[in-house]
């Protein structure tokens, strides 16, 4: 739908991303831009090849002609600025999926590193399955009657973590090698795999080396966090009802878990909502905490032996002539552990949302309902 200059507060900034499956790609074609007459200062908008703060800047547009933009994964990110000082027709855009190639396959899951080169592709190149190896050798691939299937380790196989700034990257090699003694006249192939971790955000990166063709599979996810009630400060005993009956005034007690295989990871709670209406966290919401600062007086937070965990607690409530139920939705900060310049370290922030950095991009997590006991209920067991 259209978006107009004109009609935001003074330098604002929305910012749209768009993430399709994987293995797909992101086409974007503008339908519509008027926004100033040139130069691009005053309304704008950025396409960005991924997440807008560590991702290429595909182009900046304000009039003229109606570019197409194909991102290199399954993520493309669009940026709208507008300062408020003239009014003109604004932009339209729409955006599909489109598969990607299917010779090389990369995803970065929880716990491993997920590589699939095709057979078929192998063998056009002139090469068999049983040449294809990793760069420790004794972490050995499933060969299937379709492809070569690697699930690699964050923490093994021969996995380099190294750390820029505010992402973690892990990489790998996959190598493939000519059969024969003395003499060949193939290049090796260097099939390199590597997952950047941007707090929240996956970029998977799978190329060739500069001796073969150039082949490149990027992908986005989404680090997997739950959060689970429990029945005391012990942490011993989760809780299992759906929806979960309390009390007013109860203490509840939560925890969050980030699934990952790296040790070297932290999770911290940055924001806690509450809501009747799990779709609508906007309209009546209440904050427990908000970017990291405390607004709830029984929000309490408990040492956890486990950097992968973060346990907290906070007393039961109602909306006042609103029905019983209640929604939370959380978002969660994952860092690196013992990084202090991190947002986890941070603590209480206050400033605005578009003035975060790629450092502080959270996972979302809604839990609920929680309901409170009364006639029949009153007798449940939570």
């Amino acid at each position: 739908s259209p978006f107009y200059p004109g009609s935001y507060p003074n330098n604002a900034d929305c910012v749209w991303e768009i993430q399709v499956e994987n293995n797909f790609r992101v086409m974007l074609t503008f339908r519509d831009i008027e926004m100033q007459s040139g130069g691009c200062q005053s309304d704008y908008v950025e396409v960005y090849d991924g997440p807008p703060h560590s991702s290429p800047l595909l182009g900046r547009l304000c009039s003229g002609s109606f570019p197409t933009y194909t991102s290199s994964s399954n993520m493309m990110t669009v940026r709208f600025h507008s300062d408020s000082g003239y009014t003109f027709r604004g932009f339209q855009a729409r955006y599909s999926s489109i598969p990607a190639d299917r010779n090389t396959t990369l995803l970065c899951l929880p716990d491993y590193m997920h590589a699939v080169v095709s057979r078929d592709y192998l063998q056009s190149e002139g090469y068999s399955a049983q040449m294809v190896t990793l760069s420790d050798g004794g972490c050995k691939p499933t060969v299937t009657p379709r492809e070569v299937v690697f699930n690699i380790p964050y923490n093994g196989c021969g996995t380099i973590r190294e750390e820029n700034n505010d992402t973690i990257n892990y990489s790998n090699m996959i190598t493939v090698t000519p059969s024969g003694n003395i003499i060949t006249r193939k290049k090796n192939i260097h099939l390199h795999i590597s997952c950047k971790m941007l707090q929240n955000t996956w970029e998977e990166i799978m190329y060739f080396a500069e001796d073969t063709v150039d082949v490149s599979e990027n992908q986005f996810g989404r680090y997997d966090i739950n959060i689970t009630f429990y029945e005391s400060s012990s942490f011993l005993r989760q809780v299992h009802d759906s929806p979960y009956y309390i009390d007013l005034d109860q203490n509840l007690y939560l925890q969050a878990y980030l699934h990952s295989s790296d040790p070297y990871l932290t999770v911290f709670v940055d924001t806690c909502v509450a809501s009747p209406d799990p779709q609508d966290f906007n309209t009546l919401a209440y904050y427990i905490i908000k970017s990291g600062c405390v607004r709830d007086s029984s929000y309490v937070t408990y040492y956890s032996p486990y950097s992968h965990f973060a346990r907290f607690k906070f007393n039961a409530f109602e909306f006042i002539s609103r029905h019983p139920l209640v929604y939370l939705q959380c978002e969660l900060v994952v860092c690196r552990l013992g990084n202090s310049s991190s947002r986890c370290y941070q603590g209480c922030v206050r400033r605005s949302r578009r003035d975060t950095s790629s450092a502080e991009e959270k996972v979302n997590v809604v839990v609920g309902p929680l309901e409170l006991r009364e006639g029949a209920a009153q007798s449940r067991t939570t």
